[in-house]
């Protein structure tokens, strides 16, 4: 006997959905609403990319600039206060269009994101 069971994201997976949605909006700040005030982000596994909101608002309004610009969730995996996702994200670099990969882990206390770490992958670019 089979059972499917339908269960609503926790807390945490709820918030990271939420991020991920304002990204691919290219809404600074709902994005912004899902981070703590004093958040980090990093490269993995401990080079500071942006601390506090005001730079994290600097780094995602350079960003969103970006015409292509789109993060799709490969996999997420939860467990407890942190999710992982793997995306594939569509970039203008210098070298032109393309994709990255990456995984990007979240800490997520009290309804906030307040630590995130950014494993990049495989850059490739878009055939001229």
């Amino acid at each position: 006997m089979n059972h499917t069971t339908t269960t609503a994201p926790s807390p945490a997976e709820a918030v990271v959905q939420q991020q991920l949605n304002a990204y691919n909006a290219r809404d600074v700040d709902a994005l912004l609403a899902t981070y703590a005030e004093d958040a980090q982000l990093f490269e993995h596994p401990a080079t500071l990319l942006a601390s506090g909101a005001e730079q994290f608002r600097a780094r995602f309004t350079l960003r969103f600039q970006e015409p292509n610009l789109h993060a799709h969730l490969v996999n997420r995996i939860v467990l407890d206060r942190f999710v992982v996702d793997h995306e594939r994200i569509a970039r203008t670099f210098p070298e032109g269009t393309g994709t990255v990969e990456l995984i990007a882990t979240y800490e997520v206390v009290d309804g906030r994101i307040i630590n995130a770490w950014i494993l990049p992958g495989l850059k490739t670019l878009d055939p001229q």
